[in-house]
């Protein structure tokens, strides 16, 4: 359906850029055919609506029905748009092109990986657990490393030869000089990118630097951890001036390993050059001590393969374990056809001792007595 069809229907289309308790903030195109009467509007009073215009919308009471969530990055379509007031109704979901769980996000093109190489220290372990949980996404994936103003050109050589092993070629930026940062913006424009990372490494002021309309609150590194401090709080999309948008995450140290051990081994991209040229013995070989492997070897991240493949295994035997009726879960019946996985709880701890029971026991009492 074209933006005129919707405006002849009073629809118009688009992007889910905030989410807040049960209120979505949608930043609609500016080609939609109703953008007229938004500039009579702006005409007459211009600080009363932004352009393009952002509304805060509900949602239909239908989608809810039916389990449709909205979310960060959803193309939507609303329709009885309140320009004075601002408001109006999202009344239909687009189908999505890429949707992330952690974070919650849709129609993403690219995910961007921002890492300081000194306060706080670069550590290998640490960001080679970030790129596979990137990788994992089946995304692009673009590294930025922030703070090159307080390492050498020499030093700088020596992590892009470290990393080119590992398959990444890095863009050495520095915020705070303004080094490379256009570079990035090229690879920013007319796509939503996810902009990741631990704490403190400067990617609130990366998007200051970006969008210079924003002004995100910035926290200092913590000295006695050196480690920065969380200071995104939730997820929001920004519109950059050179077309495409930019979402910002709550920042965190360690992402969960869930994916599945097998598919492990895909998201290292020098393993990947290994497997295009040999394969193994065993088409479910997991690399650690199968005969005839042709991925184990001497390799800069075996040592994290192995460690992260512990950790996906680990996960898949705990959701194998609460799948199992048998285990320490079991299955409820919530109502209306739906059912989920519970705790057992302990019977001498926590269940009461039903009065037939208790009857019972009183008998055995009598006739131990008697």
């Amino acid at each position: 359906m074209t933006g005129e069809n919707f405006a002849a229907t009073r629809q118009l289309l688009g992007t889910v850029v905030a989410v807040q308790a049960n209120f979505y903030r949608v930043q609609l195109d500016q080609e939609d055919g109703e953008m007229r009467e938004i500039r009579e509007i702006r005409e007459q009073d211009p600080a009363h609506l932004p352009y393009p215009p952002l509304l805060l919308c509900t949602r239909r009471t239908r989608l809810k029905k039916i389990g449709q969530q909205v979310m960060v990055g959803d193309r939507v379509v609303v329709e009885e748009p309140d320009w004075a007031g601002g408001r109006g109704a999202i009344a239909d979901v687009l189908p999505r092109q890429s949707e992330l769980d952690r974070p919650a996000i849709a129609n993403v093109n690219q995910i961007l990986l921002v890492f300081a190489v000194a306060d706080p220290p670069l550590e290998p372990y640490q960001l080679s657990r970030f790129l596979i949980k990137a990788e994992s996404t089946g995304l692009d994936v673009l590294l930025c490393l922030n703070k090159s103003d307080l390492i050498s050109q020499h030093e700088q050589q020596q992590i892009s030869d470290r990393l080119l092993g590992w398959g990444y070629q890095p863009i050495f930026i520095s915020v705070k000089d303004g080094i490379n940062t256009d570079q990035a913006t090229r690879y920013l424009s007319n796509k939503i990118t996810v902009i990741a990372g631990p704490s403190g490494v400067g990617k609130s002021s990366l998007i200051n630097t970006l969008i210079d309309s924003l002004q995100l609150r910035v926290g200092e590194v913590s000295g006695k951890l050196a480690r920065g401090r969380h200071t995104t709080r939730h997820i929001e999309l920004f519109k950059l001036p050179s077309g495409g948008m930019l979402a910002d995450t709550p920042g965190f140290n360690q992402p969960d390993m869930d994916c599945i051990p097998e598919e492990l081994i895909h998201y290292f991209p020098e393993a990947r050059k290994r497997l295009a040229v040999a394969s193994c013995r065993f088409s479910d070989c997991l690399h650690r001590d199968e005969p005839e492997c042709a991925v184990r070897g001497d390799w800069e991240r075996y040592e994290h393969y192995l460690e992260f493949l512990d950790a996906a295994i680990a996960h898949q035997a705990q959701l194998h374990q609460q799948g199992d009726p048998e285990s320490t879960m079991k299955l409820k019946s919530k109502g209306k056809g739906q059912s989920q996985y519970e705790p057992k709880l302990e019977s001498k701890k926590y269940r009461r001792i039903s009065r037939k029971t208790q009857l019972q026991d009183l008998q055995e009492l009598y006739r131990d007595e008697e």
